[in-house]
């Protein structure tokens, strides 16, 4: 215990020297006499900026307390400004009862377009005296147009002027803002009062004219919109076609692609290619059901060697560390789960860093303290550069997981939810690396449907399990089925389903510790005259305490889902060893966790252009110490690991895995 106080200590100083030079802020103590504003003054910022990070200062200030200080909020909007060479601002000071929308109507401007140099305004409202900057339009008649590359990135400042185009019969936005080389959302924002397209309506649009008919479209050609981090590789195997005649298609696409252009690309039917046909729908699945069975090694596939940016955010809670030193860091700290495991996790993560250096991967790490809450994962998205950032890991709790993505969305940077077991919302940069516990059930019901064949299948299970029973029902309906509504089941109860001659497979479906125990006693009991193996789809925490027997779950070499494989390795020079080495105990799964997700997103990075273009060329799963990952896309949007372990307890306790193909074929081979 001593040794795992002393290795989270250690942990912790790192963590709190290099959080505050990623973010950009210091503690402030108070000393007797001070005043928000006089410390507002000192260190050249507002008051409001103090209250962001600090809300309880507003209600009082006490001597000795520590204040977050955001050394770069000062220098923010004069940054942003920097950015748009030729931009033109005049500086608002905010009176009274003023809001951005009467600012956006004084000034002609979008209220967007103010809180585009004014990043604070995404997280607050104004506040009286706050001086923004407010962007001004050119004297022109003229609409300046930003392009954009091909990573959705603005890498140049020339404007392009616009002309009127009027819009005669049959016309779409698609092939008008094809014809004049601009993305819908250009077109949209150039007109921004035209919402539906009539004969006759005039439009500004760019001035580089395609030289073929604005309507373009036959029976064997169609539009398609290039959504955020597509490639052209993706969008070659998308519609079936060579990335050079997509090229002779969409001659743009010499100077890269970019997000929202319009494409000309063959007619693949109904959806556009985007697999929305039942035929389609039904050769994807079988698609990604046997890529699942690939194992792919990413590090024999490296190709990307510029250095990684990777953002880590967990809840380590180093706003509960009082005073100048860690002298109380036990009480607030150590006895909390959650910052425990951010520990254990970030420990894993720097252990990944590390190993990806040996293979010629140097990556520069930040990681910021969340605190569980979802206002500060938001306001540290608002304030710090995230520009250049390859992938965001965390936050760990699901809410301000999904803020990230929310806020991060627009600019297409992955965020990986290292831990959530919970189905989450579906933001199309969203990565669910931790398989759901409805994706762990449809793992073990599937290799139930292709072993219980030829077995005699008893299912039993509470009344609160009905849904579950039901499923396994549909696949095996042989199976016989126990009902107890008293949570308890005897001996005498099951020996009736139980065949002798063939081998019974028990499926045991409850939360209740009770009908756990009696049932898993009385199947241990019954092995002497049976042959019996047990099964579920959850393994709850029903099994985890005293009650429920492991050594009757070993007997009766009990198969259950998991999301790891629950074992490390023990070789020589192997991740654990190296970890008991210096640590003196074995990694424990949170930093495993950390260890094989990080390694996996760097080698992923290093092996395409982005983690988009890596899941296009490598639909394999891929594999490490205790975890494994094959993402695959959900319908509604984001990505979801449904990469499973079936574990098999056998009469020693030891843990194998039913599901390892590799050694499956071995084994058949053997025999």
């Amino acid at each position: 215990m001593r040794m795992k106080k002393l290795l989270i200590f250690c942990f912790l100083f790192q963590l709190l020297s290099f959080s505050a030079t990623a973010q950009e802020y210091k503690y402030h103590t108070v000393r007797a006499g001070e005043t928000v504003y006089s410390i507002a003054k000192d260190y050249q910022i507002s008051e409001e900026a103090i209250y962001k990070y600090n809300p309880d200062a507003k209600e009082s200030l006490d001597i000795s307390s520590k204040l977050v200080i955001p050394l770069s909020a000062k220098k923010q909007p004069k940054e942003v400004a920097k950015q748009e060479e030729g931009a033109q601002f005049i500086t608002h000071k905010v009176k009274r009862k003023e809001t951005l929308y009467q600012l956006s109507k004084k000034y002609d401007v979008e209220v967007d377009q103010i809180k585009r140099f004014n990043k604070q305004l995404y997280a607050k409202e104004l506040q009286i005296g706050e001086e923004i900057l407010i962007p001004q339009k050119k004297e022109s008649h003229e609409t300046a147009v930003r392009p954009e590359a091909s990573n959705g990135k603005v890498t140049s400042q020339q404007e392009t002027k616009t002309r009127e185009h009027i819009v005669i019969p049959k016309e779409t936005k698609y092939g008008i803002a094809r014809k004049y080389g601009l993305t819908v959302k250009e077109l949209e924002e150039l007109n921004p009062k035209v919402e539906v397209l009539q004969p006759g309506v005039m439009l500004r649009v760019g001035t580089d004219v395609l030289d073929e008919p604005v309507i373009i479209t036959n029976k064997d050609f169609e539009f398609y919109e290039v959504k955020p981090k597509e490639t052209l590789f993706g969008l070659s195997r998308r519609f079936e076609v060579s990335q050079d005649s997509l090229v002779n298609l969409n001659p743009a696409l010499e100077k890269g692609l970019k997000i929202g252009m319009v494409l000309k690309v063959p007619d693949k039917g109904e959806g556009q290619g985007n697999l929305e046909t039942d035929e389609t729908e039904e050769f994807s699945d079988k698609e990604e059901e046997e890529s699942a069975k690939i194992k792919v090694v990413l590090s024999e596939h490296l190709s990307n060697f510029k250095p990684k940016e990777l953002v880590v955010m967990l809840p380590y809670g180093t706003n509960k560390i009082a005073g100048d030193s860690l002298s109380n860091y036990e009480d607030a700290i150590l006895d909390n789960r959650v910052t425990r495991i951010s520990l254990d996790f970030y420990k894993g993560v720097q252990m990944a860093v590390d190993k990806a250096t040996s293979y010629g991967i140097s990556t520069k790490l930040r990681t910021y303290d969340t605190r569980q809450s979802v206002q500060h994962a938001s306001n540290i998205i608002n304030t710090a550069d995230f520009k250049n950032v390859d992938a965001v890991i965390g936050p760990l709790l699901q809410d301000p997981t999904e803020a990230v993505a929310s806020k991060l969305q627009s600019s297409g940077v992955p965020v990986i939810s290292p831990l959530s077991n919970r189905e989450m919302r579906p933001y199309r940069n969203l990565f669910q690396s931790r398989p759901t516990d409805e994706v762990l059930a449809s793992a073990m019901i599937e290799y139930l449907r292709e072993n219980a064949i030829d077995k005699n299948v008893i299912i039993i299970a509470d009344p609160s399990h009905n849904q579950i029973k039901n499923r396994l029902n549909r696949i095996l309906p042989s199976a016989r089925v126990l009902m107890p509504s008293d949570g308890y089941i005897g001996d005498a109860e099951i020996a009736k389903t139980l065949s002798e001659t063939s081998e019974n497979w028990v499926i045991l479906e409850s939360t209740s510790v009770g009908l756990l125990s009696s049932a898993t006693s009385a199947l241990n009991r019954l092995t002497r005259s049976h042959d019996i193996k047990l099964f579920t789809t959850n393994k709850n925490n029903a099994y985890e305490g005293d009650i429920v027997d492991n050594e009757h779950l070993g007997r009766l070499n009990m198969h259950y889902p998991s999301v790891d494989r629950e074992f490390v390795s023990t070789g020589p020079e192997g991740f654990a060893k190296e970890y008991e080495e210096e640590f003196g105990m074995l990694p424990n799964q949170y930093v495993s966790r950390g260890y094989d997700l990080t390694l996996d997103v760097l080698l992923r990075l290093a092996s395409a252009q982005d983690l988009y273009e890596s899941f296009e060329r490598f639909k394999g799963y891929t594999e490490y110490e205790e975890n494994k990952f094959h993402y695959i896309p959900k319908p509604s949007g984001g990505f979801y690991n449904d990469a499973v372990y079936i574990m098999a307890i056998d009469k020693e306790l030891n843990l194998n895995v039913a599901n390892d193909i590799e050694s499956k074929i071995q084994r058949e081979f053997k025999d």
